[in-house]
């Protein structure tokens, strides 16, 4: 059971949610976050709340639970894990081999993955991955918890032909089809629509070499139905985008997903086309989409406001 300092690390974390979903209700998408990456002060507090929930209490839970509960980086670096260093990538070529042999199209099979393996964790906050010598990460984030994480706005970073980063440790360019895994551990439901979602996968397609792992994790302590339609929108859309999902687990508190950058992109749209069913549609919805805003907007919670209520909490997060 949560105590009260998790209870409301959480309380402030949902809160800067919910202001950046009014906040895209009123303004739109584009103009909403752009003002909330330029509000400093919200994002320092974010920063530093995920950061404190993340080595103090998530890592401390999942150590305290059943076998059955396991942290979102464990499950990274297990599913990372099996797939590079067992190799069982090999089999998802084979398959794709064989379709894309039966539509008729040419497939390049040569993987070429090197270790340690480039991983770029978008939303890093504080760089988890680094403890891992199987990985060279390149940790990104709106506001880094630690040095050892580089400023980027994800969604607005240029895709080019190398890594550039500026003298205040701001990435301006990421090398494109040069990374065997980019993360998404708990990032999507920040963002505020599924526009800006899809955004966000496609540019981890561009980044990503063949083959390579795009991994997201996403929060949800809901029995494994509630929003099982929602994860089958996820799938169905990132197979348009070229991404074929080769692994998934609901486990108490989320739901884990890997998806393979596919060596040709018809091979994951075929298995849109064949498996498609009438609820789902090309977006990455969250639940929180459905909460009505309109009704909301009269007590409009600004993330000023947010921020000026962090500095009251009863304890501190920078240690």
């Amino acid at each position: 059971m949560a105590n009260e300092e998790h209870k409301l690390l959480s309380d402030y974390i949902k809160d800067v949610h919910l202001s950046l979903r009014k906040s895209t209700f009123k303004l739109g998408a584009v103009t909403a976050w752009q003002k909330h990456c330029e509000n400093k002060d919200t994002l320092l507090c974010y920063a530093q709340c995920m950061e404190k929930l993340a080595t103090t209490h998530w890592e401390s839970q999942y150590n305290n639970s059943s076998s059955e509960a396991t942290s979102r980086i464990k499950w990274v670096v297990d599913c990372c894990y099996d797939y590079f260093i067992k190799k069982s990538y090999l089999k998802s070529m084979e398959k794709e081999t064989i379709i894309a042999n039966k539509i008729h199209a040419e497939i390049n099979t040569n993987e070429n993955f090197t270790i340690p393996l480039k991983l770029i964790d978008v939303g890093s906050c504080y760089n988890p991955f680094n403890i891992y010598d199987i990985f060279d990460v390149f940790a990104i984030d709106l506001y880094p918890a630690n040095t050892s994480v580089l400023q980027c706005d994800f969604l607005n970073v240029n895709i080019g032909q190398n890594n550039i980063v500026n003298e205040a440790s701001v990435v301006q360019e990421i090398e494109e089809n040069s990374y065997e895994i980019v993360t998404f551990c708990f990032l999507l439901e920040y963002i505020p629509t599924s526009e800006l979602r899809i955004v966000a996968c496609e540019k981890a397609y561009k980044l990503l070499k063949p083959g390579g792992l795009l991994i997201i994790t996403t929060p949800d302590s809901k029995h494994v139905g509630a929003n099982s339609k929602i994860m089958k929108c996820w799938r169905y859309t990132l197979a348009h985008v070229g991404f074929n999902r080769i692994k998934y687990e609901k486990l108490r508190f989320m739901h884990c997903m890997a998806f393979r950058k596919t060596l040709i992109k018809e091979v994951a749209v075929r298995w849109a086309l064949l498996y498609k069913e009438p609820y789902m549609e090309y977006a990455i919805p969250i639940p929180q989409d459905s909460n009505n805003l309109r009704e909301e907007t009269s007590v409009y919670l600004d993330e000023d406001t947010v921020a000026e209520d962090f500095k009251v909490l009863p304890f501190s997060v920078a240690n």
